[in-house]
């Protein structure tokens, strides 16, 4: 081999080695800069080239291929059996918060046929002259029949509270809203610390019935701003049950007041009771009380119908005007305990005071046929007469016992 030979193959080896030095150095780079090289296999054996900038997706090379070891391990890897945990218990709280999704929507939808009813019913009563109260504009309103409508002007809440139907606790919960304090003390933050002669005290509550003395000429014209703008609830009641549940309170159990200035007329007009004690605790201990039967041949009497009924008795909707005023929010207390949470979401405070557990002591819905079986058919049908509005405004069905009435060939 001549000298020139091989100068020339040294030349080529060189040339062959600098290449060769070239390709190693670009696939170190491509290496520690994130990006691996395109894999032409199947779909099966890998991903194709991408950058690993994004520590959350998880790099996958083909099986073929032949990790370089580095001085750090890749933190950026999911192990497989990790990766189907979270996919599960992502697709577990989905689930969740579809079964929380669909509750809140039946809810909403039992709120909207609520209202939806209510409106029904002020339409088809218009018309109606046996209802006139029911329907009239809401300037011919008295103050005196307002009084019912307690406002919040803190967090922007009226609620309409009616007597046996755990106002108590909602009274109390407004207190605690409003930041009601006895003087020189702390204000109330726990409803069941609140007394219920404090509650039940008129004056400790801003309701309409004090907006003339407070505002003038604007009363009324603050009234329906605040109608149209607050968030306004009210609870409502089987009407025959609450009628059991009044009885109980003010006569069953012994109240001055209420034996002074209805007890002794129902024994005396409806009893025939002529000599009566003074005292209501003298009354009982001689066992002298009113009968639910007097008590309900007092209410569906001509004379007293005429004048307006004691709010524990008064129908619910000449308490509160649900044809008035556009409730956000109709409860009801025989799902007390899901409506109260729902309604307390509804005005943002659920975070600030929830409605205590109502006391043990109650009135139960089945108990309705042991105590108007009694009552004479017809007197029981002059009974739901009065309360017809109630019973059909707020979804409550004709009760059994009252029948139908007899028709005259």
């Amino acid at each position: 081999m001549g000298k020139l030979s091989i100068i020339r193959l040294v030349f080529v080896l060189s040339l062959l080695m600098s290449l060769l030095i070239v390709v190693y150095w670009e696939n170190l780079n491509w290496f520690y800069s994130g990006v691996m090289p395109v894999h032409y296999g199947p779909p099966h054996s890998g991903w194709s080239t991408r950058t690993n900038k994004d520590p959350s997706q998880p790099v996958r090379t083909s099986r073929s291929e032949t990790s370089i070891p580095t001085s750090k391990p890749d933190t950026t890897l999911i192990p497989v059996q990790q990766y189907k945990e979270g996919e599960q218990r992502e697709e577990e709280e989905l689930k969740e918060e579809q079964k929380e999704s669909s509750a809140v929507s039946a809810e909403d939808m039992e709120q909207r046929a609520r209202k939806q009813r209510i409106m029904d019913v002020c339409s088809e009563m218009s018309s109606s002259k046996e209802f006139p109260k029911l329907t009239r504009p809401f300037d011919q309103i008295t103050n005196y029949e307002l009084s019912n409508l307690i406002v919040d002007d803190v967090h922007q809440i009226i609620y309409c509270y009616i007597p046996k139907v755990a106002c108590s606790n909602w009274k109390k919960v407004m207190m605690v809203l409003t930041g009601f304090s006895m003087s020189g003390k702390k204000p109330y933050t726990d409803p069941l610390k609140i007394p219920s002669p404090v509650a039940h005290y008129p004056y400790y509550h801003l309701t309409f019935n004090r907006f003339p003395k407070l505002y003038g000429s604007q009363a009324r014209q603050m009234m329906q701003d605040k109608l149209k703008n607050y968030t306004k609830f009210m609870f409502v009641r089987d009407p025959l049950v609450r009628l059991i549940s009044a009885f109980r309170s003010k006569f069953v159990r012994p109240d001055p007041d209420f034996y002074k200035n209805y007890g002794k007329t129902l024994m005396r007009t409806y009893g025939n009771v002529s000599d009566l004690p003074d005292t209501v605790q003298e009354a009982h201990a001689a066992g002298l009380k009113p009968t639910f039967q007097q008590f309900i041949a007092y209410l569906v009497d001509p004379k007293t119908r005429r004048n307006l009924l004691n709010e524990h008795w008064r129908q619910m909707y000449r308490l509160c005007h649900p044809c008035q005023v556009k409730y956000d929010f109709i409860g009801r207390l025989e799902s007390l305990g899901t409506d109260a949470e729902q309604v307390l979401k509804l005005m943002k405070v659920d975070h600030l005071v929830q409605l205590p557990s109502a006391y043990t002591n109650f009135t139960e819905a089945s108990w309705v046929r042991d105590w108007y079986e009694p009552i004479p058919t017809e007197v029981r049908r002059e009974l739901y007469k009065l309360y017809e509005p109630d019973f059909k405004l707020f979804g409550y069905p004709k009760p059994d016992i009252v029948g139908d009435e007899e028709t005259t060939p």
